[in-house]
């Protein structure tokens, strides 16, 4: 599989209106390559640089998003209507939408990770969010694709 976008490159810096110093939309993204066998998609978007790149105490979570079907194969900017049965899960902000990086200090890399599995997640009630996501998933991933963008705040 693979994961681009149209707004940054692999490793790239990833434009401030994607982020809290902008718009905190959500970058386009597209991906191909989706195993045969694939019954849904997972996207998680998280950063292991927190709270500070060069001292990183956790991974603070940005978006999750399961169920997306298979063949959808893109999100558009600032994705508010998710494609037909696609769930959110919470980030660390506890909302359920995403959160564009906002690090408080230093370079971050923040991880776009999209997992194609061989079943629907389903609903994992109003708390879950990356940690359940990622242990409904488990021996189910067919295969993954990852896009990392990098983000420091302008001031």
């Amino acid at each position: 599989m693979k994961l681009d976008s149209p707004a940054f490159s692999p490793n790239g810096a990833i434009p401030r209106r994607y982020t809290c110093e902008g718009q905190d939309l959500s970058p386009p993204l597209k991906w191909t390559g989706e195993p045969e066998g694939t019954r849904s998609l997972v996207l998680i978007v998280d950063d292991p640089d927190a709270p500070d790149p060069a001292a990183p105490r956790a991974t603070w979570v940005h978006w999750v998003l399961f169920d997306i079907p298979p063949g959808s194969g893109t999100l558009p900017e600032g994705a508010r209507e998710l494609p037909g049965s696609t769930r959110t899960g919470l980030n660390d902000w506890r909302k359920r939408e995403y959160g564009g990086p906002c690090p408080p200090i230093g370079r971050h890399r923040y991880f776009h990770k999209l997992y194609a599995l061989d079943l629907e997640v389903g609903d994992l009630g109003p708390g879950a969010g990356k940690a359940e996501v990622e242990k409904a998933m488990a021996g189910h991933v067919l295969g993954q694709a990852q896009l990392v963008g990098t983000y420091q705040k302008e001031g």
